[in-house]
């Protein structure tokens, strides 16, 4: 009954819906088709305003094209009216300038002739070129006008002042006939000053400044302001006048000449620099100086005069060696007394040119291994100048290497103020290369000297070469090479020339720019201390050779001696050692002598303790006599070297120690050793004694060497 009612039900939900979807269907259609009719009305809409927008837009053409002629007709006027106004503005700003000139005010006359410069730069953007050259011509027109007429006014100032000064500044006197009229003339000189400054945006345009070839590679400046100009002038004339042509002055051998001329004028002239121009300079807010501005215009003679020279003089070794000479010192007094900035153009950039500087680097090697070979075939060569000097000669540093580092110091100077890092970083290479080529010689000396390698002249090379090296590691440290490892290293990494490990020590400052240097210095170093070494401790073998078969079986006890005295055996030893520790003491220099020593006493102290104390027996007074020669004799000739001796020596100390124990301690101690199951208690025990160097097996050794042991019947 349930099932029926639950069909039944569900076959009247199926007709309710059946019933429904018909309506639905219906509706929605109803909706489409008034959706349609309206679409079709906007699309009617739709063409009939496209036909009337274009029928308007036919209608409009005529008078778009109409207005389009008419605006473009305004624009041109307006072209023109803006063109006939720059016009205007050039001629009321040239009528002004001749309005000036008329009633003699110059001052304003210059100000608006700045004004009209002015105008001019603005303009150089514009295409209108009959423009610009009507803007150009004027400002020319009245530039040469102002600047004619004041020249003269200042030359005339000037002229009275006595300028230039051609003497020295303490004979100068302005020659016044009226001490009065002082006061006014400087007042004239400011006041033209300060109106030819305002000529300098116009001259600046109108004027070319004069460059010397790209080659040279100067760095950008602008052009000496116009009054220095004019002061510059007497001077230009009289540079030229002396210095080119066939005067006799024109010395292409004598560039001291007029190197010296315009030192000379610079220091003349700095007084009146300082204490007349740049005040007014100061007061109209120029940054200019005064004495650089002088000193920068007259440097330009300088360097043209250079670069006309050295073409001439490239391949005579010695007039071109000796120009760079006088080109330095001329730098150098430049830099120094009258403090030209590094970063103007110099002397340093004309040499920096590349045929030039190529050839500066030839000569420098040329004359740097002529020096080289005069130096090491001195008579004196090998001998310090200061031997007779102790506080001095603490390096014990003979001539040739002390001469050979100064050389190489007095190129960093001359190269230290070129303009370029790459330019240093060649000179640099070549330093390198000299201090590998007098590498090479010293070790072609040392092998001359190989058999006498305690002799004076083998002690001579080893401290040249230790010299060397100790400079080199100083200088590595100097921040002119630093800053020569940072460029070195920029190079490096963008010719990819260094691994990653290498570019990181230089970067880190782990290593140096001298670091290949050292290293082989160092490497010869050893290898010369080595020989040495291995020459005396063979000699102090062949000296104890009787010392080795000493009788230490039977030797008598301590108690049976009144007095204990050193075994005669070892007195050919001791001697042998003393007489060259001493030998090599007064030769060798301080830090050498100490790495000598110390590397024989360890070949010694092996030497004892395996050729003399293990290979012998030793009784009770053997043992002690032992200890006696080696601490109260062997170690002593070492104590004027370090405060405790014994602590290099410590195989033999410490097996005097084990030798000579007590019976009661010697056999507590063997018991221990043979019982011991692990290191602790063995270690302690022998630190208790004092042992510390030698092992438990060694101990043990020596321990049986002794035989003075108690007969226990076993």
């Amino acid at each position: 009954i349930l099932q029926f009612f639950l069909e039944v039900n569900k076959s009247a939900k199926v007709l309710t819906i059946s019933s429904e979807i018909p309506k639905r269907i219906q509706s929605a259609l109803k909706n489409a088709e008034e959706s349609k009719q309206c679409l079709n009305q906007f699309l009617e809409q739709e063409t009939h305003l496209f036909s009337s927008i274009n029928s308007h837009l036919l209608t409009a053409q005529t008078w778009m094209d109409e207005l389009g002629a008419m605006i473009d007709q305004i624009e041109e006027i307006e072209r023109h009216l803006a063109y006939l106004k720059w016009i205007s503005q050039i001629e009321e700003l040239s009528d002004n300038i001749q309005q000036y000139l008329m009633t003699n005010n110059v001052p304003e006359a210059a100000s608006t002739l700045a004004s009209m410069a002015e105008l001019d730069i603005k303009l150089q953007e514009s295409s209108c070129t009959h423009l610009l050259g009507f803007m150009r011509a004027t400002v020319k027109f009245w530039h040469k006008i102002l600047k004619d007429k004041l020249t003269s006014d200042f030359e005339e100032i000037l002229a009275q002042l006595h300028w230039p000064f051609v003497a020295p500044p303490q004979s100068q006197s302005l020659g016044l006939s009226r001490p009065a009229s002082v006061p006014e003339m400087y007042s004239n000189l400011e006041t033209l000053f300060c109106q030819l400054l305002k000529l300098q945006t116009s001259d600046e345009l109108l004027t070319e400044p004069k460059q010397l070839p790209e080659k040279y590679l100067l760095p950008a400046s602008p052009s000496v302001i116009l009054p220095i100009q004019i002061m510059l002038t007497p001077l230009q004339k009289r540079f030229r006048y002396h210095f080119r042509g066939n005067r006799q002055t024109n010395v292409i051998s004598k560039p001291e000449w007029y190197l010296a001329q315009v030192l000379m004028w610079i220091g003349n002239h700095t007084q009146f620099l300082d204490e007349k121009i740049q005040p007014i300079l100061d007061k109209v807010g120029s940054s200019v100086n005064a004495r650089l501005e002088f000193s920068r215009g007259l440097m330009m003679l300088v360097l043209e005069k250079l670069a006309t020279d050295i073409p001439c003089l490239l391949y005579d070794d010695s007039l071109f060696c000796h120009l760079v000479d006088e080109v330095l010192l001329f730098e150098r007094e430049l830099h120094t007394v009258h403090s030209y900035p590094g970063t103007f153009a110099s002397c340093m950039h004309i040499l920096s040119e590349e045929t030039c500087f190529q050839r500066w680097l030839t000569v420098e090697r040329k004359f740097a291994l002529q020096k080289m070979d005069s130096m090491l075939s001195s008579e004196a060569a090998w001998v310090s100048q200061y031997k007779d000097i102790t506080d001095v000669d603490e390096m014990k540093v003979p001539d040739c290497a002390e001469t050979f580092m100064t050389l190489l110091l007095v190129i960093t100077d001359r190269y230290k103020n070129l303009p370029t890092a790459s330019r240093k970083l060649q000179f640099l290479e070549l330093q390198k290369d000299l201090v590998d080529d007098f590498r090479i010689r010293l070790t072609q000396v040392m092998k001359e000297e190989t058999r006498a390698s305690l002799g004076f002249r083998y002690c001579a090379i080893l401290n040249a070469v230790n010299y060397i090296s100790t400079v080199l590691a100083d200088w590595a440290d100097n921040v002119f090479f630093l800053q020569l490892q940072q460029a070195a290293l920029e190079v490096f990494a963008e010719n990819n020339t260094l691994s990653k490990l290498q570019l990181g020590q230089l970067a880190s400052m782990e290593s140096s720019v001298f670091d290949d240097m050292i290293n082989l210095l160092e490497r010869l170093k050893h290898d010369m201390l080595t020989r040495q070494v291995d020459h005396v401790f063979r000699e102090v073998k062949d000296a104890a050779k009787f010392y080795k078969k000493e009788r230490w079986l039977s030797l008598p006890s301590q108690s049976e001696q009144a007095v204990m005295s050193l075994s005669s055996s070892a007195c050919p030893l001791l001697l042998t050692l003393r007489d060259r520790l001493l030998q090599l003491e007064q030769q060798l220099c301080f830090s050498l002598f100490k790495i000598f020593w110390q590397m024989l006493v360890e070949k010694l102290d092996i030497y004892i303790y395996q050729e003399i104390i293990l290979a012998n027996h030793f009784n009770e007074g053997g043992a002690a006599q032992l200890q006696f020669d080696m601490t109260r004799n062997l170690f002593p000739l070492f104590s004027h070297y370090c405060k405790r001796p014994e602590n290099y020596f410590k195989h033999v100390k410490e097996a005097c120690v084990v030798l000579n124990l007590n019976i009661g301690s010697a056999l507590l101690l063997k018991d221990v050793l043979q019982s011991a199951s692990g290191q602790l208690p063995a270690t302690a025990a022998l630190n208790e004694v004092g042992i510390y160097k030698l092992a438990q097996q060694d101990v043990e050794i020596l321990l049986n060497l002794r035989t003075n042991w108690p007969n226990t019947g076993k």
